[in-house]
């Protein structure tokens, strides 16, 4: 019994008094009213000092087949003229679509979207991303406080750094064009889903047609990038066969030139000797043109192989100028300020009425 009686005192004072810190929180009420009030209005300020933000979204499916497949028409040809292209078109596709955004993340990449030409949706005046990028974006309120005696002094001591976005060296950047591709590397965004392989490229930006711009802009250089990575053998090769052609074809021309030439020439000759030389230039002339349909063949092969290896991409969604922005979302936000302003004066006035303790259970 006596030890009962020695537990239960201990049980009623670690019990929490829920009525005791309720009192402990009207009392202080007038603290919420205060502190929520002056949050509320500071969060107002704070976020109607954000600028407004658009997004477009652009999605691609890329073709995954592989060369196998697509060159069996190149095959079929290849064959006709008693060619085989052997095990080499067995191998798959050198460039995997999980690849694509590695491709949008490099300096070259990025650099080659400084001259692309805009303009704003309240404004006809055409300038580059770069000059945009660099010159017409608008930062908080706060923003441009903080930066102004920083621009200041920049213009003060006379940055030899100048902005030229048609002088781009990609393996050595100037400061300014370092700092351009590092905006450019969070508005513009490629992303990949491995299960389906549609990639997704989103543009964010203050004006809606600057977004939509960029992205659609971005959407033709990704494929005109993949499609002359792709192609690029093949097209060095077609560069190579067309040299091959017109000196085949030169040599052809001069070696039935001559042959006529000395056949007209020589039409009354009943010599051996005459006769001999006219088999002669016969026999050239037609080994330059062996030569000469052996190396079209080959030309007409390349020609197809730039075309099988070129790739094809299906639009699921094209660049649209949207109408809606996509943030920031001021309610939330104040909410989420009003919410741990609360929070705050809570455990400040539990501390202060000495409940804080009892309730985390010290």
């Amino acid at each position: 019994m006596e030890e009962k009686q020695y537990i239960e005192p201990q049980e009623e004072e670690s019990s929490i008094d829920f009525g005791q810190i309720l009192a402990a929180l009207k009392k202080r009420k007038r603290l919420y009213y205060k502190v929520l009030s002056i949050t509320f209005v500071g969060a107002c300020i704070f976020t109607l000092g954000l600028r407004n933000y658009y997004t477009c979204e652009v999605k691609l499916s890329p073709e995954l087949s592989t060369k196998t497949s697509r060159s069996s028409g190149l095959a079929s040809l290849a064959s006709q003229f008693g060619m085989n292209l052997g095990s080499n078109m067995m191998a798959t596709e050198a460039l995997f679509p999980t690849l694509y955004p590695d491709l949008m993340n490099s300096s070259d990449f990025k650099a080659s979207l400084f001259n692309v030409p805009i303009h704003k949706k309240d404004s006809t005046r055409i300038l580059s991303y770069y000059d945009y990028l660099a010159k017409e974006q608008k930062p908080s309120w706060w923003g441009a406080i903080i930066s102004a005696p920083f621009k200041a002094l920049g213009e003060l001591i006379g940055s030899k750094d100048t902005i030229d976005q048609h002088r781009v060296n990609p393996f050595m950047l100037t400061k300014e064009q370092a700092k351009i591709v590092e905006t450019i590397d969070k508005k513009v965004v490629c992303d990949v889903d491995k299960k389906t392989m549609v990639i997704s490229i989103t543009v964010t930006d203050q004006d809606p047609l600057i977004c939509a711009t960029i992205a659609d802009t971005v959407q033709h250089r990704l494929q005109n990038f993949i499609t002359d990575y792709r192609t690029k053998k093949a097209k060095v090769d077609l560069e190579y066969n067309r040299k091959l052609f017109k000196e085949a074809k030169a040599r052809y021309d001069k070696a039935r030139q001559l042959y006529a030439s000395y056949s007209d020439a020589n039409q009354d000759m009943i010599l051996l000797s005459y006769k001999t030389k006219l088999i002669d230039l016969e026999n050239e002339m037609q080994l330059c043109f062996n030569n000469y349909n052996a190396v079209a063949q080959q030309l007409q092969l390349a020609e197809a192989k730039v075309q099988e290896d070129t790739p094809a991409f299906t639009t699921l969604q094209s660049a649209t100028v949207p109408v809606k922005k996509a943030g920031p979302s001021r309610a939330k936000m104040v909410l989420i300020f009003l919410f741990l302003a609360f929070l705050a004066t809570t455990v400040y006035i539990l501390h202060k009425e000495n409940q804080l303790k009892p309730l985390l259970g010290l």
